[in-house]
């Protein structure tokens, strides 16, 4: 089983990708192209929302349309194209930071960590949307990514990027507690001068996704592969990705035995984008164990 590309569109970075089990299509952002996708995959036809700033992360909502976390704040959009009504505004200085990968959990509430851009301090953090406020839950991180849950709710997972580390948390998903904080996996951080065409790196945690035994696969961007862990934390399989900057996985398909990946091309080397000319496509790829479904943002 091989990744195949979905549509020969490519993202500039693309990332957030969910399956929408209702209307059965993908959905997925560009970051930095501030572009909202969805694909009909049974067509092969995208549409393209273009959206007013960085979209970081988004998620469906019960009653219909999505949540998006733009820059500056959470906004509702209650259908495809329709009006973006602000829900919460952004804690952050918006010049150096934005809103990075979020989801709703498994209670219907709405998460999404922030990015310091500059990548020289730990001044990112987690937060959930609260009424019209955002709760901050977890702070000290740079590039927020890597938000999961698992298949019974009890664990956390959250991963800061540069750190080469995702940790997780015992979860209580009737009061959004966490506790028990403990590292799941560390990874060796990028030798320095690494560029691409050397060995001796195997990427750095970005997005990830949940499957039904509880294993969790994420996204190794610069990487190219997906890591597939156990819950205990154990590495059991290293899935090549044809991108050497793989983002975000998500598990789809009437019976979420389709594993996709969004991609990269922002800013990587000439000589990288010659030997991966779909970096920035997603990608898909038949898997024997289903995912779990998409959490919804309960109104």
């Amino acid at each position: 089983m091989t990744f195949q590309a979905l549509t020969p569109q490519a993202c500039e970075l693309g990332e957030s990708p969910f399956w929408h089990p209702h209307e059965h299509m993908l959905y997925w952002v560009d970051i930095p192209g501030k572009h909202i996708h969805r694909c009909n995959i049974f067509m092969g036809s995208v549409e393209s929302w273009a959206m007013p700033t960085e979209p970081g992360s988004i998620a469906p909502a019960q009653s219909g349309g999505l949540v998006i976390a733009l820059r500056d704040g959470i906004y509702r959009a209650k259908q495809w194209g329709g009006a973006l009504d602000k829900l919460a505004s952004a804690q952050h200085d918006t010049a150096t930071t934005r809103f990075n990968d979020g989801k709703a959990d498994p209670a219907g509430r709405f998460w999404a960590g922030t990015m310091y851009e500059p990548r020289v301090l730990a001044s990112a953090g987690l937060f959930m949307l609260e009424g019209d406020a955002l709760q901050a839950k977890v702070s000290n991180a740079t590039v927020a990514n890597g938000l999961a849950w698992s298949p019974d709710a009890n664990t956390l997972y959250w991963a800061d990027t540069p750190t080469h580390t995702v940790r997780a948390w015992d979860f209580n998903a009737a009061t959004s507690a966490m506790t028990n904080e403990r590292i799941f996996k560390q990874w060796p951080g990028k030798p320095a001068g690494w560029q691409f065409g050397m060995t001796g790196y195997g990427g750095r945690p970005d997005g990830a996704a949940v499957d039904v035994q509880g294993n969790y696969y994420v996204a190794m961007f610069e990487g190219a592969r997906i890591c597939k862990l156990s819950p205990s934390g154990v590495e059991l399989a290293s899935i090549p990705v044809p991108a050497q900057c793989p983002t975000m996985p998500c598990f789809g398909g009437d019976d979420l035995k389709t594993l996709y990946v969004t991609t990269a091309c922002h800013s990587r080397s000439d000589a990288e984008l010659q030997a991966y000319p779909q970096s920035g496509c997603v990608f898909s790829m038949r898997v024997d164990v289903p995912g779990l479904p998409v959490n919804f943002y309960l109104d």
